[in-house]
């Protein structure tokens, strides 16, 4: 009798186990996560906020479900070990070749909470509601 008791005990906990809502591997899944850039259409991280994720050297046009930011982006969070360049034009171009200085900011790791006032490669670059793409990739 002994004996099927603890056997019971023994097999009541490992199926509590087995049934544990949280996988037993769920930190390294979080380390696998992609890091998201946070994009605002208002100063200030206001107005609408999107957190795409970030693929490497990829780059991103605010087309389909990011039509909205279309050069409405005003705040930016990019995350840590990345810069994020922003261009005026889709595909990651920018409208003026020659003024390229103009047409695109790159912004490393950190909070933005103004497009209005960047440091560009020439001084002050007012960038409000002009990104129409991006590309991110790690430092």
């Amino acid at each position: 009798m002994f004996a099927k008791a603890s056997l019971l005990v023994a097999l009541t906990a490992a199926l509590s186990v087995m049934a544990s809502p949280t996988p037993l591997n769920a930190v390294e899944r979080a380390a696998d996560a992609s890091p998201t850039i946070t994009l605002c259409t208002a100063v200030q991280f206001g107005g609408i906020c999107v957190k795409p994720a970030v693929v490497s050297d990829t780059c991103i046009n605010l087309t389909g479900g990011l039509t909205t930011l279309n050069e409405e982006v005003s705040s930016a969070v990019v995350p840590a070990g990345f810069i994020c360049t922003f261009f005026d034009a889709f595909g990651c171009t920018t409208s003026d070749p020659a003024n390229s200085d103009k047409d695109e900011v790159g912004l490393v790791g950190g909070s933005y909470p103004s497009f209005g006032s960047l440091s560009g490669i020439n001084g002050a670059l007012n960038f409000n509601d002009k990104s129409s793409s991006f590309s991110c990739s790690p430092l």
